[in-house]
Parts: structure tokens; sequence; C-alpha cells
């Protein structure tokens, strides 16, 4: 006698059911397709076994996560086990809806599987009708497991990692490039603004960043005296050119300014300040995210290059993704469509350009110095992408390598071979993983031992406290006897 039982996989745990009066396929498709929306009718069909759910979501995704690769996991063993009839008379049939995964089972189980018609039809309807199946469930709960287990099942299949995503890169890289647009665009307002008053501080003070805070101590030029000759100095660092800034504002040829005028270019400086402060603390965040999410590229062509690289790509895994013939040419590719439509001569370089090799490089050797930066980065960034511990190891050879092709392009002194710097980067890595778990290990026995003095400390303490002072010797180590027999013939 034959027996079809249905394996149904849920977000909250797993499910069998039995399929009743299964003679033939041919015959049973019809029943079940008329009766899916009908859970009266569909009740005739199926029959639940047993309901076996899940102990805690990360046992959860690691069982869906075993399904998805095609994987019998050990929970899905000890259930199918428990409550699939091992009879001899009874040949056990199970039905499921993915054919790995039925492989897996038949291989481990010997349980026959069975994944075409009508098993597709009689896995939809328990699917449509499985709140109503399952005793204390409801549509609402099954909704809640299945959104929070698709929730971690995408994410631990992006790999999403809060400490090393590249998304922050793309929006500080967006705002550094709009923040120094702002700042420019600022400064020129304010030095048009202010030169009304006070023409010839221009030419002492060329700095953007510096005129704005210069201008906002001066003020009023004509209210500018001695007194406040030493903040300047300590403000531009510099005695001669504070004392020019005093000389300049007492012969200056600008026109006067009314208080209320001066107050709003006051406000407008201290705001040019701010966001040049803001401007370096978005750096400065900028460097420590390239620092743990790609460090090899950022130790290779510097942080906003770096970042460049990534957010023009779209992501780290894009830009891994991509051989080094693009990467040469990224930010450059209206100048290539209109080389590719003129039949002209085709871009070297792209955001590239930026990096300090190819301004070092001559001007024949740009376009080759290019190439083979882009083969560098190319490399830099795969390591960067897919390498559990983040190192910028691998980085300092590359950029290592770099300097030996700019060497070898103005004196002819060969470089080393990659193979034999990929070797020396690969000894270093294990030595600082080496030197980092033995540090880790001395911390962790240094912990322990300060753990048990200070348990000592307390047992001791208490002891004093109770009157039971009992101070015993210290026990002295029994030498094993080592006894000799001799035979005596």
């Amino acid at each position: 006698m034959s027996e079809l039982y249905v394996l149904f996989e849920h977000a909250a745990g797993y499910a069998i059911f039995r399929v009743k009066e299964f003679e033939e396929v041919g015959m049973l498709l019809p029943q079940v397709e008329a009766s899916v929306t009908d859970l009266s009718r569909f009740n005739q069909v199926v029959k639940l076994i047993s309901f076996a759910p899940f102990k805690t979501a990360s046992s959860a995704l690691e069982n869906i996560n075993g399904i998805s690769e095609g994987l019998l996991p050990e929970d899905l063993r000890l259930v199918l086990e428990t409550h699939l009839p091992r009879k001899k008379k009874s040949v056990v049939t199970l039905g499921v809806s993915e054919p790995k995964l039925g492989a897996a089972i038949t291989e481990a189980l010997g349980i026959t599987c069975q994944h075409t018609a009508p098993i597709p039809e009689i896995v939809r309807g328990i699917r449509y009708h499985f709140h109503g199946l399952v005793k204390g469930f409801t549509a609402k709960t099954a909704g809640v497991a299945q959104l929070g287990l698709g929730h971690s099942y995408s994410r631990a299949k992006v790999k999403f990692n809060v400490h090393r995503s590249d998304n922050m890169i793309i929006q500080s890289i967006a705002l550094l490039d709009q923040l120094d647009k702002d700042v420019n665009t600022f400064s020129m307002r304010i030095r048009e603004w202010y030169s009304y008053h006070f023409p010839e501080l221009v030419k002492i003070v060329p700095e953007n960043y510096m005129y704005a805070r210069v201008a906002r101590l001066i003020g009023n030029r004509k209210e500018f005296t001695e007194d406040k000759l030493e903040a300047l100095e300590e403000l531009v660092m510099d005695s001669a050119k504070a004392q020019a800034i005093l000389s300049a504002s007492r012969s200056s040829m600008g026109m006067d300014i009314s208080p209320v005028d001066l107050m709003n270019i006051e406000l407008f400086a201290a705001r040019v300040v701010a966001l040049s402060d803001y401007r370096k603390q978005l750096a400065n965040y900028l460097h420590t995210k390239m620092e743990s999410v790609a460090p090899n590229l950022a130790t290779l062509v510097g942080d906003q290059v770096g970042a460049r690289l990534i957010s023009h790509a779209g992501s780290l895994t894009n830009l891994a993704k991509f051989p080094a013939s693009t990467v040469q040419i990224l930010g450059a590719e209206k100048a290539l469509f209109r080389a590719l439509k003129t039949r002209g001569n085709t871009p070297k370089y792209g955001l590239l350009f930026h990096s300090t090799f190819i301004g070092r490089a001559g001007l024949k050797n740009k376009g080759r110095i290019s190439r083979y930066l882009a083969n560098k980065c190319a490399i830099a960034s795969r390591i960067d992408c897919f390498s559990e511990k983040p190192t910028n190891i691998f980085g300092e050879k590359l950029k290592q390598q770099v300097e030996e092709r700019l060497t070898f392009y103005e004196s002819g002194e060969l470089p080393r071979k990659n193979i034999e710097v990929m070797q020396e980067a690969m000894q270093e890595v294990a030595q600082l993983q080496a030197a980092t778990a033995a540090a880790k290990k001395k911390k962790k026995k240094d912990k322990k031992r300060k753990s048990e003095c200070l348990d000592e400390s307390v047992t001791n303490d208490a002891s004093v406290e109770n009157g039971d002072i009992t101070l015993e010797p210290p026990k002295k180590k029994k030498k094993k006897k080592v006894k000799l027999q001799q035979e005596v013939e």
C-alpha cells in the first residue's frame, strides 16, 4: 500500500501532511485543483500529521539557508525520522517543493521523494490555507513570521554588514563634493561682500577659510586697533601678515559700512567657517570608513579617489566585478562614447586622473601608468570586498609596485614580479594574524589570572570578617617514589 506525505516548510516551522486516498497521480490532480480555494474541500484531501516549530529566529534562518542550498538540516531530519511511518508493508512517498532537497532526503534517509504533479498544487493549497490547518495559527501571526524570516534571509543572502557598509562611503563622498562647491561659492560671495568695506584684505589673505575667519575677527576696519593684533597673529600664525593687515586697515580705500550690514557679513562668515569645519570632520569620517571598508584601495589611491570609484561603480562589490579596463575609464564615459562615435582617440583615464601617480608620470607615460594603476586598483578592490579580516598590507605592497613602475619608466630599473610581492604580503598577513592571536591569548590569560586573584581576595576578606582565620602551611609536593626492581638470578 502506498502512502503520500507532503512536507511544507513555513517560516514558523516544518509541517507534514498526509494525503488521503492517494492512489494515482492522474486521478488526484483534478480533485486537488478544484479544492485549492475551499478549505472544507481541501481538508478532505490533506490531513495535518505534525507541526514542529522553530525554537529561535536564528534556528529558522539556519534551516532556511540549508534548504535553499539543497542541504538536509538536522531539525528536518529529526522531524522526518520521528513522524514518517517506517513499516515494511507501506511504501512511503514524500512530496517536496524543492528537487534538490528531495535528493538530499533520499540520499540521507532513503525516502522516495516526489516534486511533480500533484505536489505543486497540494503545496499551493497548504500555503493558502496554512493558518486554518494548524491550530493556534492566524493569518497575522503567519505574516509576521514570514516577514521577519524574509528580512533575516535577505540580509544574510547579500552579506550585509553594518560595520563594512559601502553605502556610508557613497553618501559621504557625495556630501563632501557638495560641501566643496558650497564653501567655494559662499567664500566668493563673502569676498565680494566684504571687499566693499576692506578691499585690500583679499590680496593679503588669499585662502578662503582664513579670509572668512579674519573678516569675522576684524569686523569694522575703523574699529580694528592694536589691541586685537595679538588675536589676529594667533589666527593667521604670522606676525608680519598681521601687521600688514593692520596697516592696510588704516589706509584702506573701502567704503564705510552700516552696523546692520556688518552684522549680516559676520553671521555669513560664521556660517562659512562652520561649513568648513564640518567639511574637515566629514573628511576624517570618510577616512575612518575607508580604513574599515576598503583599506587597500584607500592606501593605494587615497581616501577620496577610492571613495569616488566606489560611488561611481555603485558599491564595492560592483567595483570588484569590474575589469581593470573599466576601472581605468570610470568617470570618462561621455568622452569614451564621443570618441567611439567620432572615431577619435579614446580617453586614457577618468577618476584615476586625480591620483598623485598620474601627475608624477611624464606626458608620454601617463596612459601606461594609468593602465597599470587601474590593474592594481582592481586587485585591491577585490581583496577588500572578499577578505574576511580587512588589512592594508596588500595596499602597501601594491603602492610599492606602482612606485617601482614609475621608477622603471624614468630610469629603466626593473621592478619586482607581482608573484614575489604577493608572497611577501601573504607572509606579513600570516605573521600579523599570528601576533594578533597570541596577543588575544595573552590578554585572556591575564584576565583569567586577575579574576582568580580577585576571587581569592574576596574569600580572604570574608573569612576575616567572620573571624575564621586559619593559616595553613603551604602544602609540599609529594615526590613520587620510584621503585627499582632488580632480578637476581
